[in-house]
């Protein structure tokens, strides 16, 4: 289902790297600047998730806490993360039996975080481009943030 309404509070959200960063270290949180990254990360935080991650296209799985360098890594090139990584992380951190988990982002980020979570809800599936998926988000922070039932 793409559609943002009728999400449940979410144990766990996941939300894209980005490819404007920081020129420096940074905690993952910090690092991405883009505007398609604040624009997730914004509707994330009114789901009011148990657990917040950052799929890194270098790094795989990242808590905001965790201090990363800048790269230069898109998904899909040959030294970006694998779906056998992100499973083995997710183990690790205890964050593959998680559910219910929202995806937030676009299709080859939703493809790779279903390789651990098929389960998931991505409700900017289905979106015709960037124009469509920023109305969805801005949707999604205002129906969910403060004041609102999730």
């Amino acid at each position: 289902m793409s559609d943002h309404r009728g999400l449940v509070r979410p144990e766990l959200v996941v939300i894209p790297c980005g490819s404007r960063k920081l020129d420096h270290a940074a905690r993952a949180a910090d690092m991405y600047i883009g505007s398609y990254h604040r624009a997730c990360r914004k509707a994330a935080e009114a789901l009011r998730p148990d657990r917040l991650i950052i799929l890194s296209a270098r790094y795989g799985l990242l808590d905001p806490d965790d201090v990363i360098e800048p790269y230069d890594t898109p998904h899909g090139t040959a030294d970006a993360v694998t779906a056998g990584l992100l499973l083995d992380q997710a183990g690790r951190r205890g964050l593959a039996r998680l559910d219910p988990v929202v995806l937030l982002g676009g299709a080859r980020h939703v493809t790779l975080a279903r390789a651990i979570w098929p389960h998931a809800r991505a409700p900017l599936s289905g979106t015709r481009g960037m124009g469509e998926q920023f109305a969805r988000l801005a949707a999604i922070a205002r129906s969910n943030g403060p004041g609102h039932p999730a």
